[in-house]
């Protein structure tokens, strides 16, 4: 397994490509041409012509020959390529044009407080993670409701992890794919943002070696964080649940994530009253 961290201008280029490729002409309005398309998307000519760079600079861009494009043409590329806010600020890291991502490690005085209000937030199951989502503290309602979660050994309790590979929790979400693809756009936003981190390095290359799924949503170069939403999830106890949930970003600490579950209905907030009256090991990091 690779630890190597990720060559930027390459992926870069790759993304260009990907998007540019991934486009309509006609939903454009660009006018056709009577010579035909060998591929699909725009044409680097009519990207650089909605851009306002010249064709060559695109092709070296794509060809990822080290070019530091300035925030104003990473804007106008944006533009022209019709990126959401999330792959903008894809790009926006790819270039090193935003500020530099943290290390990933707690601020100081950071963890305590974290954890603590991880704790309070019971009877919620709630959980903190980092970039890589690594799970840094719990309590005991999400240790009771992640099936095998408190075996599982320290350095695998990450979250993608989890889902991936854990055996217990193979099936537990019902819309497995979804969830994935999800977690697949977060680490690849992380990814960018933290170009030197060879440990979530590490992990993207374990996970792509181990796991055919991620493998094929790693490759659509999807990115962005889903905060809010609902899952199904089959708890081999408890039996089918339907969780609402929030990520919420600390604002001293914008690296980390706090997610909370809400049980969406009367008959799953039962499912999980039942599921937690069993004493667990409380919150930890």
């Amino acid at each position: 397994m690779t630890t190597r961290t990720m060559d930027t201008a390459q992926e870069l280029a790759a993304f260009l490509r990907s998007r540019r490729e991934g486009l309509d002409p006609a939903r454009l309005g660009l006018p056709s041409h009577r010579r035909p398309r060998r591929t699909p998307g725009l044409r680097r000519e009519e990207v650089a012509e909605l851009a306002g760079v010249s064709t060559d600079y695109v092709v070296r861009l794509e060809q990822g020959r080290g070019l530091r494009p300035s925030a104003e043409v990473l804007t106008a590329l944006a533009r022209a390529l019709c990126l959401d806010p999330s792959e903008r600020d894809y790009l926006f890291d790819l270039a090193g044009r935003r500020r530099p991502g943290i290390t990933g490690e707690l601020a100081a005085g950071a963890a305590p407080s974290l954890a603590h209000l991880v704790s309070d937030l019971s009877p919620l199951p709630a959980m903190l993670l980092d970039h890589r989502y690594d799970i840094l503290a719990w309590n005991p309602e999400m240790a009771r409701l992640l099936p095998g979660f408190e075996a599982v050994p320290p350095s695998r309790r990450n979250a993608m992890w989890l889902c991936l590979l854990h055996p217990e929790m193979r099936g537990f979400y019902a819309d497995r794919e979804q969830v994935l693809r999800d977690g697949v756009a977060h680490l690849r936003a992380a990814w960018a943002a933290h170009p030197q981190d060879r440990e979530l390095s590490g992990l993207i290359a374990e996970f792509v070696t181990k796991d055919e799924d991620f493998a094929r949503f790693w490759s659509k170069r999807e990115v962005g964080v889903n905060g809010r939403g609902r899952k199904l999830l089959r708890h081999p106890v408890a039996g089918a649940i339907t969780v609402d949930f929030e990520v919420l970003l600390p604002l001293q600490d914008p690296e980390l994530r706090l997610l909370v579950y809400r049980a969406a209905d009367e008959e799953s907030r039962a499912s999980l009253d039942r599921l937690c009256t069993t004493k667990v090991s409380g919150l930890t990091g």
